[in-house]
């Protein structure tokens, strides 16, 4: 049997701090499309790590299913025009936040509550201060190139599912939320 032969990863192109879009646009590396490209790779990545540690099945399964949803929108930021972003996945955040919401504990709190809580919750949170980046990054980006405004829409909902997600697994374990309070 012959020995396998693999793809060389390594291209050299960036070697100058360059890196090229879809479209074969050449670009500096730090150039605003590449921060949002990353960030949302950085987010997809929490969301990796989230889904293999999620006990909750159906929470893995909406989490699989932003993981796609951020492969297509960094695919359009990248030029792609075989990738569409359709809005319906907006609804579908939003049915999830509800179905948590109404799970969670009647004392569920309306106060400001310090990060993490477990250590679940907590990658929950890095994950939702992550996502909430890519949506300043995009805002910044939406100076230079246009996107679908969904995009936006969708990300913003994604934090706010993330962090819907993070109280809902601190109170399936009961963990007790300490809530910050201003000094007098």
């Amino acid at each position: 049997m012959s020995p396998k032969k693999l793809a060389s990863i390594t291209t050299k192109t960036g070697d100058e701090g360059q890196s090229g879009l879809i479209t074969g646009e050449r670009l500096a590396k730090d150039a605003i499309v590449f921060e949002v490209i990353g960030t949302l790779d950085e987010l997809n990545s929490w969301l990796g790590l989230l889904v293999a540690k999620m006990p909750l099945k159906d929470q893995r399964q909406v989490l699989m299913h932003a993981q796609r949803q951020l492969f297509i929108i960094s695919g359009m930021m990248a030029g792609s025009k075989r990738v569409k972003f359709q809005a319906a996945h907006i609804k579908t955040l939003e049915t999830q936040i509800s179905v948590l919401h109404r799970q969670l504990s009647d004392d569920w709190h309306t106060k400001f509550v310090y990060p993490g809580g477990t250590v679940l919750g907590g990658e929950l949170d890095i994950a939702r201060t992550v996502c909430r980046r890519v949506e300043r990054r995009l805002v910044s980006y939406r100076h230079q190139a246009t996107f679908p405004a969904p995009i936006l829409k969708y990300l913003n909902r994604l934090s706010d599912y993330l962090y819907m997600l993070r109280c809902f697994v601190n109170d399936q374990v009961d963990h007790q939320e300490q809530y910050f309070e201003a000094e007098k």
